[in-house]
């Protein structure tokens, strides 16, 4: 068996009302309900919801304490002042996506001004020219199909809801895996398990420690039906080996799992020349559906929309359908002028392609420089190889952050948002143990405070060299550099 990172035992199960304090670690086949080891299960349930609940409310006054602080406090020279944090339980207090640190494209901008007139909302699953647009999108990296193969929906969340209602079974995930995955099974009432990951990346499940999970989760009377992943993962910035991916699809799709890809990151692979991206779709075209949110790289967060492509096969037609049924019970509509623009932004005309390359090379310098400096101050960190952000795992760090009152991911998150004066999501929002010592850390912030030093760094050769990033880099590595 591959290396696993130390995330628990395989097919750990993924639960409980607390989506902040991550999942609580019900072995498969463990019943909460049944006999003496059911009531025994609920008793231990009780006293972790009574920890929970003065946890949680211990949580609150802290930040109410922190709140007041902050109020007396200037912030650190080049960050933006943190919001105080209000709570940390429910889902809607989860952690957006990594901010970009970019203005609006332009060009992106005036088409959606020009579709503003626009009052009707899309058709469920989106309208012919969104869909084309997506077809073509993926046509030109390697996933030929058609556009009534498409869906689209405002945003990731609502996608992968209508996704997993549409198949029916267990969900399994890797640990870690995206924070917004597990909300969507818990909403369902769906089980769900995690699967650790191999130790050379994050994003797909270590394909032994696969079967083993759905060894075990038949054994003990459930149904594992769908695999999540993604091989350009949140939140560890890793690209997955071709290799690995491999192994993972073909063991899921020999155990009878359907694969949703989750490829939102794709386009912002930091050095896409010396890197090779394999989609789980080019490897099983009939059992993978492929996901894309166009925040990733194609238009702003602010903008809500995703799409999804289905296999060419008449199981899939009959998924497809179930998630059209969903998306209009949901009422979930991609607005009129968004579709417009993000059509626009699926062509891939030259000023969005050039964005696409410009982001990325940005984000290659920025990003090795914030690795840089979380590994100067003794932490552990892989090195990021997309997106905008990396994941960091202060563990050695351990003895120093317990001399600051820091002893679990919960508070990490507190401590270094407050201090670098941008979210830091610690590991429990994305499956990892709560007293495993990770953070995800956006590098986006570190890009510049205003639109004009944002488009100076998107322009220039040589950002580093930039007095305000640099100044960025400075502050965040000072604040590393206080845990030695």
């Amino acid at each position: 068996m591959r290396g696993t990172e130390g995330t628990g035992p395989a097919g750990e199960r993924a639960g409980g009302p607390d989506p902040a304090r991550g999942p609580e670690g019900v072995a498969p086949g463990q019943d909460p309900a049944g006999g003496p080891d059911g009531a025994r299960a609920q008793d231990d349930q009780a006293r972790r919801a009574g920890n929970r609940a003065g946890r949680a409310q211990n949580e609150r006054a802290r930040g109410q304490d922190r709140t007041r602080a902050q109020g007396d406090r200037a912030p650190r020279p080049g960050h933006p002042v943190a919001q105080p944090h209000e709570d940390h339980g429910p889902v809607r207090y989860g952690p957006p996506a990594p901010d970009p640190g970019l203005p609006v494209l332009p060009e992106l901008a005036a088409v959606l001004a020009a579709a503003s007139a626009r009052t009707r909302p899309e058709p469920p699953g989106g309208g012919p020219v969104l869909r084309e647009a997506a077809r073509g999108y993926w046509d030109r990296r390697g996933l030929h199909g058609t556009a009534g193969g498409i869906a689209a929906a405002p945003g990731a969340q609502p996608l992968l809801l209508a996704l997993i209602g549409a198949h029916g079974g267990d969900v399994l995930m890797p640990r870690p895996c995206p924070a917004a995955w597990m909300p969507q099974a818990r909403l369902l009432g769906r089980p769900a398990y995690h699967v650790p990951t191999p130790a050379e990346c994050g994003g797909i499940p270590d394909p032994y420690a696969l079967l083993e999970t759905v060894r075990r989760v038949r054994a003990e009377g459930g149904r594992p039906k769908l695999l999540l992943l993604s091989v350009v993962d949140d939140p560890t910035a890793t690209v997955a080996p071709p290799e690995l991916v491999r192994e993972a699809c073909e063991a899921a799709v020999d155990e009878g799992l359907h694969v949703i890809s989750d490829e939102t990151w794709r386009d912002t692979v930091h050095r896409p020349r010396d890197t090779v991206l394999l989609s789980p779709a080019e490897m099983c075209p009939d059992d993978v559906t492929v996901i894309a949110d166009l925040s990733g790289a194609l238009v702003p967060a602010a903008w809500p929309v995703a799409v999804a492509r289905f296999p060419d096969t008449p199981r899939a037609a009959v998924r497809h359908a179930r998630t059209l049924d969903i998306l209009t019970a949901l009422g979930a509509l991609v607005a009129g002028p968004v579709a417009h623009a993000a059509a626009h932004a699926l062509g891939e005309p030259d000023s969005v392609r050039d964005r696409i390359r410009r982001a990325a090379a940005l984000q290659t310098e920025v990003a090795a420089a914030a690795h840089r400096a979380v590994l100067g101050s003794g932490a552990l960190a892989r090195p990021p190889q997309a997106g905008r952000h990396l994941y960091a795992d202060l563990g050695p760090l351990r003895s120093r952050l317990a001399d600051l009152g820091v002893t679990d991911s919960m508070e990490l998150e507190e401590y270094l948002t407050d201090r670098l004066g941008a979210p830091a999501p610690g590991g429990h929002r994305f499956g990892d143990e709560l007293g495993a010592l990770r953070v995800r850390l956006g590098t986006g912030p570190l890009l510049g405070a205003t639109p004009q030093q944002q488009t100076e760094s998107l322009a220039t050769a040589k950002p580093l060299e930039l007095p305000h990033v640099a100044r960025a880099l400075d502050g965040f590595a000072a604040v590393f550099g206080e845990l030695r």
